[in-house]
């Protein structure tokens, strides 16, 4: 079951494992999680965003390490490798031009970190001709992702005063977080609508609001008598910066399998796509619905015309809540759409995961998928942040993702 904290001497057989196993895809992994939250690009530093900007990079990476492999069907477009080409060359390149691009104002700290990882590759054609490979593929990626929505100009209104139902600025916000994420083009289908929730969020009315409001009123107050210290520790463990949080996680298990290279960049091209796909969907549902979160509705509890929903004007959540609508929530898409994948890359949903947390400095280790995502589920309600029907509509729209990913794409050639 679920463990908290392991054994200093534990956390450091694993950090040792993981970093013995590294290789050039998760090296890049790490610099470009780094290099997305200290740049000023548009979106690039919250979790969301920095899953989207890593799955360029990740998508760049794999096309010229798979053309040097050509075990897997390409990513939209076939590159053809010179012979005797460097993977790790492949890798670097892809993954350090396609960055130079999106964040140009890190150049400085990308460019140390390529001439680094080039210096530990030996000189040679091998190396020539896998940086020619990787430029190819940057300069494909680049121009196949033109005009794809990444930080356009996109309005969005909401009431100045609370109303039943409808979604305003939490406390601390100041505008909508990235409301052109809904609007971008997704990397593995065309409409970012595609997956919108076939249900809406539940009617004001109802008992099933009622009971979801009742439920994250008492467990994710900041002052809950409710929530055990456990679950308390759970709550803040997933306030975490989720594309950094799970990208450690994904380095974990890369390493402790050790993986190769070509099987590396797979295994990061499908998590990011899917990550980044699940939230361009998710986003696109919140604006859509434009649902109030709990911060806003449990305050305002006396306007929404169901009288089991008692207002408390003085009640605030665990932490602060995200700067964007309820409905559905984030953590279940990108969690979901990743739990997905992992499932279907290595076979089996009966897969051991561990996750670390720099809020809580803990490490939690689940004995299955399907445990972690449970978890992550009732997380989100302890934090004060999400309704029980969100949470689980989150998860449905991230599977579906996924789903649709793994039918369609990173699949064996034969």
């Amino acid at each position: 079951m679920k463990r908290a904290g392991l054994t200093i001497a534990a956390l450091l057989l694993l950090l040792a494992s993981a970093s013995t196993a590294q290789n050039t895809v998760t090296e890049w992994n790490e610099i470009g999680i780094a290099a997305a939250r200290a740049s000023t690009a548009p979106g690039s530093a919250t979790a969301g965003g920095t899953g989207i900007y890593m799955a360029y990079v990740h998508l760049a990476a794999y096309n010229a390490v798979n053309a040097i492999d050509g075990r897997f069907q390409s990513y939209k477009y076939s590159l053809t490798a010179p012979v005797g080409a460097s993977a790790d060359a492949a890798a670097v390149e892809a993954s350090y031009r396609t960055l130079l691009y999106l964040l140009p104002d890190q150049a400085a700290y990308l460019t140390a970190q390529y001439n680094s990882s080039l210096a530990a590759i030996p000189d040679g054609g091998a190396k020539t001709k896998g940086q020619m490979l990787g430029l190819a593929s940057a300069n494909a990626l680049i121009a196949l992702r033109t005009n794809d929505g990444r930080g356009a100009s996109v309005p969005y209104t909401f009431p100045a005063v609370p109303t039943p139902g409808v979604w305003i600025l939490t406390p601390g916000a100041t505008a909508p977080q990235t409301p052109w994420v809904g609007q971008m083009r997704p990397f593995t289908f065309d409409d970012p609508a595609r997956f919108l929730p076939d249900e809406p969020p539940p009617d004001l009315g109802s008992q099933t609001w009622a009971d979801d409001y009742n439920q994250v009123k008492s467990l994710g107050a900041l002052n809950s008598t409710l929530r055990t210290p456990w679950e308390t520790e759970v709550g803040r463990f997933w306030m975490d910066h989720g594309a950094s949080q799970y990208g450690r996680m994904l380095r974990a298990i890369a390493g402790q399998r050790k993986l190769g290279v070509s099987d590396s960049a797979r295994l990061f091209a499908m998590s990011y796509a899917a990550y980044a796909d699940s939230f361009v969907g998710c986003m696109n549902a919140k604006y859509h619905f434009s649902f109030w979160r709990p911060v806003t509705a449990i305050q305002n509890g006396d306007i929404d015309g169901n009288s089991d929903t008692v207002a408390d004007p003085n009640w605030l959540p665990l932490a602060t809540t995200p700067n964007h609508p309820e409905y559905p929530a984030a953590h279940g898409c990108v969690t979901g759409a990743l739990a997905e994948t992992l499932a279907a890359f290595f076979g089996t949903p009966n897969l051991p995961i561990s996750v670390d947390s720099t809020i809580t400095g803990t490490t939690h280790t689940f004995i299955s998928i399907r445990e972690w995502q449970k978890e992550v589920e009732v997380a989100r309600i302890y934090a004060g942040f999400h309704y029980h029907h969100s949470l689980v509509q989150g998860f449905v729209l991230g599977h579906k993702v996924a789903r649709n990913l793994v039918t369609n794409y990173f699949r064996p050639v034969r």
